[in-house]
């Protein structure tokens, strides 16, 4: 485990941590809704360092990342765990699991992920994916400043769902983000993931005003987030807010996990542009 970077106590045995918007308060032994956040005795810890679920080279497309080193491939490191609550989550095996369910941890140690990357011949760097990167922020950052130092390149697959301070932190080592942005309206935000949209509207914002590479992907779920109108919405949003040459990737739904609703027809993707 690893002390957190971002919380305060509250009292002797409450704390409090600001990673995310959530801002989850934990008493003495809790975990917070990321599942790996825990308080210990009045310290905020994260009990996912240097433990991992999945490592891959991938294809960088695969993120997606289409027009970041289009052909390259990148080590691609995840944990477990999440600061959302998808119904309709694609990876859930993983994301929707919590330290005190998930059986099948690896040790990784920051050195050994990045001599793995460095070793792989024409791999670029290291990407943090498959779950939700962010809260498993002090390895992520350890990783990148180590990358960093190498030469190589750093990627992060998220949601979005992270406070201003950590991630204007994450900037200096993270060269290109891949953002969920997974509807349009709050009221589906806090419906189908226990969030707000405001703050992946933010961190969007962030990653415009400091250069950064960045892409977008809206995963569209029939009857939830594919009305056409509201769909048109959100890129005129993109637009004017993040400019014209802004990258958003469509997705198709498949049911998984909580949600049963029909795969979404491919004449539905179509109909979007």
């Amino acid at each position: 485990m690893k002390k957190a970077l971002f919380f305060r106590k509250l009292d002797k045995n409450k704390v409090q941590c600001n990673l995310c918007p959530h801002e989850c308060i934990l008493d003495e032994g809790k975990l917070g809704i990321c599942g790996v956040r825990r308080n210990v005795q009045g310290i905020l810890v994260n009990e996912t360092y240097e433990r991992i679920s999945a490592i891959h080279f991938d294809p960088i497309e695969k993120k997606p990342l289409y027009h970041f080193y289009p052909g390259s491939i990148i080590l691609s490191v995840g944990g477990i765990g999440c600061n959302l609550s998808c119904s309709f989550c694609q990876n859930c095996d993983i994301s929707q699991a919590s330290v005190e369910t998930f059986a099948w941890f690896r040790h990784y140690s920051v050195e050994d992920i990045v001599n793995m990357a460095i070793d792989k011949n024409d791999n670029i760097g290291v990407s943090f994916t498959y779950n939700e990167p962010t809260i498993h922020y002090e390895y992520m950052l350890e990783i990148a400043k180590a990358a960093k130092t190498r030469g190589m390149k750093t990627t992060m697959i998220s949601n979005g769902y992270i406070n201003p301070e950590p991630l204007k932190r994450l900037l200096r080592y993270t060269d290109a983000f891949n953002i969920d942005l997974k509807a349009f309206r709050n009221d589906f935000y806090k419906k189908h993931a226990k969030a707000t949209l405001e703050p992946v509207l933010v961190t969007l914002k962030t990653l415009k005003q400091n250069n950064k590479h960045f892409e977008m992907t809206n995963l569209v779920i029939p009857g939830l987030n594919d009305d056409v109108a509201v769909f048109r919405e959100m890129i005129q949003w993109i637009c004017d807010e993040l400019g014209e040459d802004s990258i958003l990737h469509i997705s198709r739904y498949f049911p998984h996990h909580k949600m049963d609703i029909e795969s979404t027809p491919a004449r539905t993707l179509v109909r979007m542009f």
